[in-house]
């Protein structure tokens, strides 16, 4: 499937959700497996997959599905609203773009954070003239896909300092190509996402690059993106819903506290998945706040953004819509 910001601006909009206060106890009742079907991204894991490798889904009725790969957020998106899998995990932008969209989802809980350990940084080589924001300006930038964190981030870099968002080029390269396609000097600044610290870790070890900034120097310390499930899954499974976030924040909370536990259980899964499981050495972090909590500002600073830019006519959304509460199958 081909990604353009028009078909993710007319197809994908965002959904923001997120859990504001302390976790419920677990729920048991639901008896039956409930399947959730999901798309890994290459070279990191996700608080879920996590949790489902720590045993904490046992004898909760919940069983998670590999079903392959997503190129990035609004891909996910598409799945989740064609049915394909039972849950999306994408940059909030895309997550407000989608529901806006009219899709009926809602943000179960936030997959990453951006702070001072854990951020998307952009990298240049070395003996490149790119000094700052304002150098990228008619300068060619790789992200992993189109329409979502990386892209916002630039067109935010950019109207920071006065510049129109769209005067840097975007083009679409793959994680695992990153690198290659920064250093055969196919393209000018390589993005490389908080969820792709593994592959950023690689490129900065193999020295002759710099950063030039950060997500983090351009948004603030905030969440990156949200798992998003859909309505009428909620719905029909209120359970299996609020134990799959809770336990994946728990196991948000066990990955900062045993860093190199976390990273031993990564280079496993990467090895089964066929990748280099040698990356995960390379891991940062969720970069999320205890419980995977969440502010009002982590949704309504997006959906302030996109008002400005006009796409989102004003008013139609808020945080305090789109979030999930456990426990209610409907949002305010």
């Amino acid at each position: 499937m081909t990604i353009t910001r028009r078909s993710l601006l007319l197809r994908a909009p965002l959904a923001a959700g997120i859990i504001a206060v302390g976790l419920p106890s677990i729920a048991r009742s639901q008896a039956a497996s409930v399947k959730i079907r999901y798309l890994a991204s290459r070279g990191s894991i996700s608080p879920h997959e996590l949790a489902d490798e720590l045993g904490y889904f046992k004898g909760l009725g919940i069983g998670l599905e590999n079903v392959g790969y997503a190129a990035g957020g609004p891909e996910s998106l598409f799945a989740l609203a064609s049915g394909s899998v039972d849950l999306g995990s994408a940059a909030t932008p895309a997550v407000i773009n989608s529901i806006a969209g009219g899709n009926d989802f809602v943000a179960a809980y936030p997959s990453n954070g951006i702070n001072k350990d854990v951020k998307s940084v952009f990298y240049v080589l070395d003996d490149s003239p790119i000094k700052s924001i304002a150098d990228i300006a008619g300068k060619t930038i790789s992200v992993n896909t189109l329409g979502a964190h990386l892209d916002y981030t630039v067109r935010e870099a950019l109207h920071g300092i006065g510049l129109p968002p769209d005067a840097a080029k975007l083009v679409v390269v793959p994680g695992p190509q990153l690198e290659q396609t920064l250093r055969s000097h196919q393209v000018d600044v390589a993005g490389l996402g908080y969820w792709q610290a593994t592959f950023a870790g690689q490129l900065v070890s193999n020295g002759g690059v710099r950063g030039i900034f950060n997500d983090t120097d351009v948004l603030g310390e905030i969440a990156g993106g949200f798992v998003v499930l859909r309505r009428d899954f909620i719905a029909a499974n209120p359970d299996a819903a609020r134990n799959f976030v809770e336990q994946s924040a728990r196991a948000a909370d066990w990955s900062r506290q045993n860093p190199d536990e976390t990273r031993k259980l990564l280079a496993d899964v990467l090895n089964r998945r066929g990748e280099n499981g040698d990356l995960a050495r390379y891991w940062t972090g969720f970069g999320l706040r205890e419980k995977a909590a969440v502010t009002n500002r982590d949704v309504d600073f997006w959906v302030n953004i996109l008002e400005r830019d006009g796409r989102l006519p004003k008013g139609k959304l808020k945080a305090a819509d789109i979030l999930y509460r456990p426990g209610e199958t409907k949002t305010n």
